[in-house]
């Protein structure tokens, strides 16, 4: 049985969809006006790993993905630059050409880290109708007003908004004497078709029942979720800095237009951080902070993709994570370890091999569990560790692989300047030296080890290697 933490209604709940063995699943894509940050690369491996253990339960999965080149403004406070904009201005480029490059920089950064692309891909700026559709049926519904910079939704219409993220709307009401924007009525409104300035021309903007403009941020996400998985969806997922604001803005919105329940279950990932940030406290992962660290940023320090999506598994995606570069140099090992491990059993693979019901049965567990992957991984390596026969133990890992995403089948045998044999050989002869106290073969060894690019690793667990 699934298990799945709703944020909706703080539980972890038995799973169960609209229609019998279908998903449908909207998750929240970039706003394309830079790299993605590994902080927000967890978040799409946490929804990949999502759809993959919901394919293993035998469900069809539905999965439609967002891409934001318009309207997302820098304040979640409907004002600021749009960071499309801001993009171009930077680079020197037209807001169109900086959509479609950091487009495509995403979806090359999911496929090195063997995420499944989604069913559909849907831009903002493809469906502008759809938006504008939306927005003419919440004014007709009574749910919106004009001001001098656009169209607003009247949040204070609603009865439950703010129902997500919990919201204290009346401590909001109070705290916000000074800061409401010009014809602003709630601090909680936000726009659903900014207006362009009268001075000035944008690289997008379109003509609408209100004046030339372009849509805000929210809008696009409930509009392409009903144009591609109808009025009553499955899952939406994103990162919890999308739960007080954006999420709740959809649902709002979106609920107003349907008047009925739109998404059953709201699913977040927790952020990376920096435990040391630049301020000396915890910091999250985030352009604007300045703690911006790329999936190239990796691998031009020597760790692939693979050696990401594994240190994304030590902590539960409802967990905050403290990126470290430690904490990726032990990654680094396990991955290393785990590639000889595969590469040696998968050698002994019929192809008729049966999996070992034990191993598999504690991993489904795990993994049916809210999607605890400590476990799974702990189960992969307690597998690996077993003594059955080596074909038995592969085919157990590519049940696994299923979920995890390592590719087993795919690894190949890193380049290494020696047999794996002749270092595994070597370390023994340390070992041996060390015994003894004879302490100057034991250096000698690591450094004739380290000149061939092949780092030692001492544990209370024994020596581990790995090539830097």
């Amino acid at each position: 049985m699934l298990r799945l933490y709703n944020t909706m209604t703080r539980n972890v709940d038995d799973f169960a969809t609209i229609e019998p063995r279908q998903v449908s699943l909207y998750t929240c894509g970039l706003t394309v006006y830079n790299y993605a940050h590994i902080g927000n690369l967890r978040t799409y491996i946490f929804e990949d790993i999502l759809k993959r253990i919901l394919r293993r339960c035998g469900y069809d999965v539905n999965h439609v993905m967002n891409i934001t080149d318009v309207g997302h403004l820098v304040s979640d406070a409907d004002d600021g630059e749009d960071k499309m904009e801001l993009g171009a201005r930077r680079e020197g480029k037209t807001a169109w050409q900086i959509a479609e490059f950091y487009q495509g920089a995403f979806v090359n950064d999911l496929h090195r880290l063997n995420i499944i692309e989604p069913d559909i891909w849907c831009k903002a700026t493809d469906h502008i109708q759809e938006q504008i559709d939306l927005v003419r049926k919440l004014e007709q519904k009574g749910f919106t007003y004009i001001t001098d910079d656009g169209v607003y939704f009247d949040t204070s219409k609603l009865d439950d908004y703010g129902k997500l993220a919990r919201l204290d709307i009346e401590g909001l009401q109070a705290g916000a004497r000074i800061e409401m924007a010009p014809g602003k009525k709630n601090p909680t409104d936000f726009a659903l078709w900014k207006l362009s300035p009268a001075d000035q021309q944008r690289q997008m903007e379109w003509d609408s029942p209100w004046g030339a403009g372009f849509p805000g941020w929210h809008i696009e996400c409930s509009a392409m979720g009903i144009r591609y998985l109808g009025e009553h969806v499955d899952i939406h997922c994103g990162g919890v800095d999308h739960i007080a604001v954006h999420h709740t803005n959809e649902i709002a919105q979106a609920e107003a237009a349907l008047g009925h329940e739109w998404v059953r279950w709201w699913i977040h990932g927790e952020f990376l951080i920096f435990p040391q940030g630049r301020t000396g406290e915890e910091a999250k992962m985030s352009k604007s902070s300045g703690e911006f660290i790329t999936l190239d940023t990796l691998t031009e320090r020597g760790y692939e993709p693979l050696v990401y999506r594994y240190f994304c598994f030590n902590a539960h995606y409802r967990q905050q994570l403290a990126f470290t570069w430690d904490g990726m140099d032990a990654a680094k090992a396990a991955v290393a370890r785990l590639k000889r491990a595969v590469l040696d059993l998968r050698s002994q693979y019929t192809g008729d091999d049966q999996p070992i019901a034990r191993w598999v049965a504690q991993f489904d567990e795990a993994a049916e569990d809210d999607l605890n992957a400590p476990r799974c991984l702990a189960a992969m390596w307690g597998a690996i560790k077993d003594t059955a026969p080596k074909g038995e133990i592969y085919a157990t890992l590519l049940e696994m692989d299923a979920v995890l995403g390592f590719g087993f089948e795919k690894m190949q045998e890193e380049a290494l300047p020696i047999p794996a044999t002749e270092i595994e050989k070597r370390i023994a002869d340390r070992n041996a030296a060390r015994e003894a106290k004879d302490f100057v073969t034991a250096d000698q060894i690591r450094q004739e080890l380290a000149q061939m690019g092949i780092e030692l690793m001492d544990s209370a667990e024994g020596t581990t290697w790995q090539k830097k």
